[in-house]
């Protein structure tokens, strides 16, 4: 790479060398033979030929890309130390079909992302999932040519919601020829986990189905995945513009949690987890009937015995998609031309159709209140003569009482019916028509339209309607035929009823199942538009510069308007949550709002070419906004750096940004769904101290509070909803760093940058878990009065139990750190090594200092670096990096192989500690402080890959991920909150697949 002065030199160090920081190869460094004379960077819209970053930025180049052998965008963002998992296709409960990023820790709605410097629209108008962020499914992984990633308050230059920072995808365009890009990968893992296999063996044999305890193939091939991309570009005759257009499909094979030893049981927390063995749902095979179960032993077949609760449970895990089956198609094109030579028009047309489908346990009658009539003929009369009914229906046995009804919990686990579906597709649309040129020498323009939409459609299968329950179990003689018959048949009220027999082992009907068995239909809509027009001047050529400097000062201002618009709905059964097990209603969300832009940058030169101030630059910007619902915002940035010496440089800065609240934050509907996974007042015994607190708390009698049932799945409900009063989040965000480049070691560059950010008025709920452990510990009647329960003091037995959990302004998120970038890259003949090629050496790390919440205004904040749990959420490791040694070796063979690079990676992860052991009093629960969960071990993983190439326009790559199949650390049940800990462990965080094989091409024609 030629360069042409040191400033320039500097500039490449400073933000290419994010690229070689992340594997760019000496082959393709080499082949940049042109002069570095304008580098655009994202965090600025300022036009400058010796443009320096001021924000740290980090690169990923498509070598990078296709050395990591992803198929998933998600997988190669994710893979960096400054993200931290989110939504993506190793989710399946809570899922929302998406694949997000979340920079810092600060979550993915406060993480912009861009496709070349504009707006990639929300990705899913799924309320399920919480949040509208933009789904990187929709990015062509083929199409790539970098991905920035600035992290960082960034709103002042791009809008709302860049408080964690940017990642800006920038795409391959101006492309001649035809290129076929193809990859194929599968898992493979081998179940040599004797502990883990020892316990599930171990449930099998207590069990009353031992069945629902196999253990997988020991050397399992599974969960391929495919990609092929096509792209076809053409220059005008006259080159003057340039068409350049794609087509890909991907497919990916599930994985079930049943096919690896570690996932095949859902491990209970305990000293260890041989001591609890493997736990399950309450749920379970056979039916439970008040303190009774089927008894599956007796050859009789329809005899109660009594429940024993670590016996009767389900095994919920193997059923469970581990990795979400996929198929995507994008289709898309960018064109551009140059009309005259102030005006250049340009369009992109991009779109997608992406089907994935989760799967979970097979649902059923989830443990509730449902009644049986005692005369019900299904029952036998050992059964009869065991359950009681009600005193309002005269007491007594129903062999007594045959006239009575039992009203009482009811379970059974719908193994007939196979898992819980949601086949979820959405099509995804992005417009841009512009035009943009050089008005003169000073100035230039850059105008356009965008247009996004997000079409989503839902089918959910496997889901039992509650009122068909209830219908189903009131079951008498047909005084015509002497058979069962639904009560509801003979009144008239449901003719379509069928008895559903659960009494008896055998005794599930296929029709009983067509029945019971509704399928449920979501639908909705985002639409995202845009007009933006923006003006860059380089105000030098009118004399407006410091006396110190050669370059003068560089501007861009402009304006932008846009608006966001949500419709979502289901069918009558979900949208009032007639689905049971399904979580909750989901209730129609209808909202828009617009919001109007001012914004400006400044790049000021302050001295330039003095002693010990080579360059001394300042950096400002400012915006205004003005927000239909949620009022006006202010948001700027001053920064500058300062190259004292030639080989060094450093920058600084302060940003202010806010996030707005997004439509679903302000107007979905109030809703009971799946939200805590504590109640302290539950499954507690005589004699423990909680006992009186909860009794005070919520007015209930010792004996009442006795009767609490805990939940084994530690799931329980809280009320979810909007706010349409809420205001926007400010962040403020400080950086400081320094870039080195030694001048005598040729090739190395190193980064240094501090991060400091700090969110106020966070939008959230106060948490469910919070707020009930903070009326426990405290009986502040605030938190007391947001519990709710219901008549069996129970917060998840009946949506009349909750805690009211809806969103509002609350308090502080916080994070400091530090970033470390190391590149290296040099022939080997610097070594002595003649004709051995050259070696690229990348480095990046980050050190997590704080990643602190305060959650209520006037709390003292808790810190959560190095724990994971019920509170902290996922991993947070103190350290993170992943590092890559690539030898581009100088060996060939003729015309098929005309080069041939190595390379290998290393990834690490810190251990980290469940927050339960904490000492802070805020996240310290000795109620769920189990041994079996304490410690996530670190983690190691080792990647190797080759690429060759054969006859110059043939590249081939193969490769192996997670090379000695190591595997993911585990935490028990108790410790496991549904969603982002899917199968024992963390699979958006950990490799928890094994080892990941592939191999691609890409072929120019």
């Amino acid at each position: 790479m030629k360069i042409k002065s040191m400033r320039e030199r500097l500039l490449a160090s400073s933000m290419i060398c994010g690229v070689a920081v992340l594997g760019l190869s000496a082959t393709q460094a080499a082949a940049q033979e042109g002069e570095v004379s304008e580098i655009v960077v994202t965090g600025t819209r300022i036009p400058s030929p010796n443009l320096e970053s001021v924000s740290p930025v980090t690169a990923i180049g498509a070598a990078e890309i296709k050395a990591q052998g992803i198929t998933r965008v998600e997988d190669m963002v994710n893979s960096l130390p400054q993200a931290f998992a989110a939504q993506g296709a190793a989710l399946s409960n809570g899922s929302t079909g998406t694949a997000t990023v979340n920079l810092r820790g600060l979550g993915a709605t406060r993480t912009m992302v861009l496709i070349d410097g504009r707006r990639l629209m929300p990705g899913t108008p799924n309320t399920s999932g919480g949040a509208l962020a933009a789904d990187l499914n929709f990015i062509p992984a083929a199409l790539i040519e970098r991905v920035d990633i600035l992290t960082g308050g960034a709103s002042a230059v791009y809008g709302a919601d860049a408080v964690a920072g940017v990642v800006n995808f920038i795409m391959q365009r101006n492309f001649e020829g035809v290129r076929l890009d193809a990859q194929y990968g599968i898992y493979n893992h081998k179940n040599d986990n004797d502990f883990v296999r020892g316990i599930v063996s171990a449930a099998a044999a207590r069990s009353a189905t031992p069945e629902g305890y196999a253990l997988p193939d020991e050397n399992v091939w599974d969960g391929e995945s495919s990609e092929v991309t096509l792209t076809i570009g053409v220059n005008a005759p006259d080159g003057r513009g340039n068409v350049t257009a794609y087509a890909g499909y991907r497919h990916v094979e599930p994985i079930l949690q049943g096919n690896r030893d570690y996932s095949s049981c859902s491990l209970f927390s305990g000293e260890t987890f041989a001591e609890f063995g493997c736990g399950g749902s309450g749920t379970a095979y056979p039916a439970r009937v008040g303190s009774f179960v089927v008894d599956v032993t007796n050859p009789a077949g329809n005899t109660f015995r009594p429940r024993v609760g670590t016996r009767d449970v389900y095994n919920y895990g193997p059923s469970n998609y581990y990795q979400r089956p996929d198929d995507r198609y994008v289709l898309g094109a960018f064109a551009n031309y140059q009309l005259a030579d102030w005006a250049e028009a340009y369009a992109d047309v991009m779109y997608m159709d992406d089907t994935s489908t989760y799967q979970i346990a097979p649902g059923g009658i989830f443990a509730g209140s449902f009644s049986i009539n005692c005369a019900n003929p299904l029952l036998s009369a050992q059964q009869r003569g065991l359950i009681n009914a009600t005193a309002a229906t005269g007491g007594g046995t129903c062999a007594s009482n045959p006239a009575g009804t039992f009203t009482g919990t009811v379970s059974r686990r719908n193994i007939e019916g196979g898992g819980r579906q949601g086949r979820t597709q959405h099509q995804q649309y992005r417009y841009v028509i512009g035009m943009r040129g050089d008005i003169s020498d000073t100035w230039s323009y850059d105008a356009y339209l965008q247009y996004g939409r997000v079409s989503f459609n839902q089918v959910q299968t496997g889901f039992f309607r509650t009122t068909a329950i209830q219908n189903a179990l009131n079951v008498v003689t047909d005084p015509t035929t002497g058979a069962p018959v639904c009560a509801s048949v003979l009144n008239g009220s449901d003719t379509a009823c069928v008895p559903y027999n659960i009494f008896r082992i055998g005794g599930v009907t296929r029709e009983a199942l067509d029945y019971l068995e509704t399928p449920s239909f979501s639908t909705g809509n985002t639409y995202e538009r845009i007009a933006n027009v923006t003006f860059g001047g380089l105000l030098g050529d009118y004399g407006v510069k410091s006396p110190w400097a050669e370059d003068g000062v560089g501007v861009s201002f402009g304006a932008e308007y846009r608006r966001e618009q949500l419709d979502s709905a289901s069918d009558f059964v979900a949208a009032a949550g007639l689905l049971n097990g399904s979580g909750g209603a989901s209730p129609p969300v209808n909202g828009s709002y617009d919001v109007y832009e001012l914004f400006g940058e400044a790049r000021i030169p302050l001295i330039q070419d003095m002693p010990f101030a080579r360059s001394l630059t300042l950096e400002t910007a400012y915006r205004f906004s003005d927000y239909s619902e949620s009022g006006t915002t202010h948001t700027y940035k001053f920064a500058g750096d300062w190259e004292p010496i030639e080989d060094l440089r450093f920058r600084a800065s302060y940003q202010r940004a806010v996030r707005a609240p997004h439509v679903i934050e302000l107007f979905s509907p109030q809703n009971v769904v799946l939200d805590g996974t504590q109640d302290p007042c539950a499954g507690l015994s005589a004699g423990d101290a909680d006992v009186a607190r909860c009794a005070q708390a919520f007015g209930l009698t010792t004996a009442q509070v006795l009767a609490i049932e805990a939940n084994p799945a530690n799931q329980y409900n809280g009320l979810n909803g909007g706010n349409p009063n809420l205001e926007p989040e400010t962040s403020d965000t400080y950086s400081l760093g320094v870039v080195y480049q030694p001048s005598f070691i040729p090739g190395l560059n190193v980064s240094v940058d501090y991060f400091d950010i700090k969110v106020k008025d966070y939008i959230s709920g106060i948490g469910a878990d919070l707020i009930i452990n903070r009326c426990v510990d405290t009986l502040d009647p605030f938190f007391c009065g947001l519990v709710n329960r219901d008549a069996n003091g129970s917060i998840w037995l009946s949506p009349e139990g909750y805690v009211t959990n809806t969103s509002l302004n609350t308090g502080e998120l916080r994070t400091k750190g530090v970033d470390f970038n190391v590149g290296y890259r040099t022939d080997l003949d610097a070594f002595g090594l003649n004709d051995m090629g050259g070696i690229s050496l990348s480095f990046v790390g980050t050190w997590l200092d704080s990643l602190e919440t305060v959650s209520l205004p006037g709390d003292p904040a808790y810190d959560c670096v190095g724990l994971y749990g019920t509170i902290c959420g996922v991993p947070n490791p103190e350290w993170r990096h992943k590092a890559r040694l690539t030898w581009n070796t100088p060996f060939t063979l003729g015309e098929w192989v005309t080069s041939l690079g190595l390379s290998a990676q290393w990834r690490h992860f810190n251990k980290v500690t469940l927050d339960a052991f904490d000492s802070d009093p805020q996240l310290a629960n000795p109620g769920i402080a189990y041994e079996s969960d304490r410690v996530l071990g670190s983690r190691d993983y080792f990647d190797l890959t080759a690429t060759w190439t054969m006859r110059d326009s043939v590249n081939f790559r193969v490769g192996v991920n997670n090379v000695f199949d190591k595997e993911p650390p585990l935490t028990g049940s108790s410790n496991c909150p549904t969603g982002p800990c899917n199968g024992n462990t963390w699979p958006q965080v950990y490799d928890a697949f094994g080892r990941y094989v592939f191999v691609g091409l890409t072929a120019d024609f």
